[in-house]
C-alpha cells in the first residue's frame, strides 16, 4: 500500500495556551496529532517524521534546504505517493516556494497548517491536515508543483501568499484564485497552473540574499550597509510598477558595479514590474543600470529566487532570463 510521508516542523498546529506564559507555546507531539486520526481506516497509510518543533519564525533557508532533501529523498522510494509538510504558517509561502524550486519528483507535496492552536474553539489543525492528506493522495495532483492546502483550498506554491494575520482563509492566490478546494472529501480542480516554472536547482543556499521595502524619501544607505556586510543579492519592494526614489540610485550603481545582482518586485499585492518609466528613478533607469525585473513575484518568494540562483552561480544574464518565467 502507497503511503503518504507526514514531515512535522512545528507551528501553531501543535501548540496549546499555556496558563502562565498566557500564551501559545509547542505542546503536542506528532503522535498525539496523528492520533486523532486512529481508527480511520484511509489514513492507516501515514509514515510520520518529526523534523523539528519550530515555530514558523525560527525557520531559515537551512531548515529548507533539509526539508527539501528528506523529501527529495522519501520520493525516490516506490511505496511513498507524496510528502505533507506541516508547518508554521509565517513563513510556510516561502519554504512551499523554495521546496518548489529544488523537488525533483512529479509526485504531491503538499504544505498545510493551522490558524488557531489546539486550545481554541474552531482548532483548524485537524482539518487542514485531512484536507492536505486527501490532496496527497488524488491522483490528480501528480505534475502540480508543491501545492498549500488551508481551509479546504488548494493553492500552487508559486502564486499563494498570507493575506491576514487571523483569518481561516490567509492563504490566497490574488491574481489567479485557488486551484481547486476539497468538497466533502473529494479533492476539485478548478485549473491548471500555466507557469509551473520547472526550475533546475541543486538544493544549495546562501545567507547573504537580503529584502527591504522602498519607501518615500528613501536614500541608500541600507543598501551601502549591505555592500558592506558582504551582500550577494538584493530584492527591492519598489513602488509601483518598479521605480525608486533618485536618492538610491547612486548606492544601486555602486551595487551593481561590485557584483552584486538587485532584483526589483513591487511591494504593490498584485501586479507585475515592467520598466515603463524613463525617469530619475523609474523603472526604464533601474533596468538601463543593470536591475533585473522581478516579474510578479512578491519581495520573499523573489529572495527565495534570487538567493538559489547565485547559490547555483547563474549568471547575471540567465538570472535575467529566470525572472522572465
Amino acid at each position: 500500500m502507497s503511503k503518504v510521508a507526514l514531515i512535522f516542523t512545528g507551528g501553531t498546529i501543535a501548540m496549546k495556551d499555556d496558563a502562565n506564559l498566557h500564551g501559545a507555546i509547542p505542546s503536542l507531539s506528532p503522535n498525539e496529532i496523528i492520533s486523532a486520526l486512529s481508527g480511520i481506516d484511509e489514513f492507516d497509510n501515514l509514515l510520520v517524521h518529526e523534523f523539528s518543533r519550530k515555530p514558523s519564525p525560527s525557520i531559515t533557508p537551512k531548515d529548507m534546504m533539509e526539508i527539501g532533501n528528506l523529501i527529495n529523498n522519501f520520493l525516490l522510494e516506490d511505496h511513498i505517493a507524496g510528502a505533507v509538510v506541516i508547518h508554521g504558517t509565517d513563513v510556510l509561502e516561502e519554504t512551499a516556494f523554495y521546496l518548489n524550486a529544488v523537488i525533483k519528483s512529479n509526485k504531491p507535496v503538499v504544505l498545510t497548517g493551522s490558524m488557531k492552536n489546539a486550545s481554541e474553539l474552531g482548532y483548524d489543525g485537524l482539518t487542514n491536515l485531512v484536507s492536505s492528506i486527501k490532496v496527497c493522495m488524488s491522483p490528480n495532483s501528480l505534475d502540480k508543483g508543491v501545492l498549500v492546502v488551508m481551509n479546504d483550498t488548494i493553492n500552487s506554491a508559486l502564486e499563494v501568499t498570507k493575506t491576514h494575520t487571523m483569518s481561516l482563509d490567509t492563504f490566497k492566490s490574488i491574481e489567479f484564485g485557488p486551484l481547486g478546494i476539497i468538497d466533502q472529501g473529494e479533492v476539485i480542480y478548478y485549473r491548471d497552473i500555466t507557469h509551473k516554472d520547472n526550475y533546475d536547482f541543486n538544493n544549495i543556499i546562501n545567507d547573504d540574499t537580503y529584502l527591504f521595502k522602498v519607501y518615500a524619501g528613501m536614500d541608500g544607505h541600507f543598501i551601502d550597509y549591505l555592500m558592506s556586510k558582504g551582500a550577494k543579492g538584493i530584492v527591492l519592494e519598489a513602488l509601483g510598477r518598479g521605480n525608486v526614489p533618485p536618492m538610491m540610485l547612486d548606492s544601486i550603481n555602486k551595487a551593481i558595479s561590485k557584483g552584486i545582482h538587485i532584483v526589483i518586485v513591487s511591494r504593490c499585492y498584485s501586479g507585475r514590474v515592467l520598466d515603463t518609466y524613463a525617469y530619475k528613478g523609474g523603472g526604464r533607469d533601474l533596468t538601463n543600470i543593470g536591475c533585473i525585473l522581478g516579474g510578479n513575484y512578491n519581495g520573499q518568494k523573489a529572495r527565495i529566487l534570487l538567493m538559489l540562483a547565485i547559490s547555483n552561480n547563474y549568471s547575471h544574464e540567465q538570472i535575467i532570463d529566470l525572472f522572465k518565467l
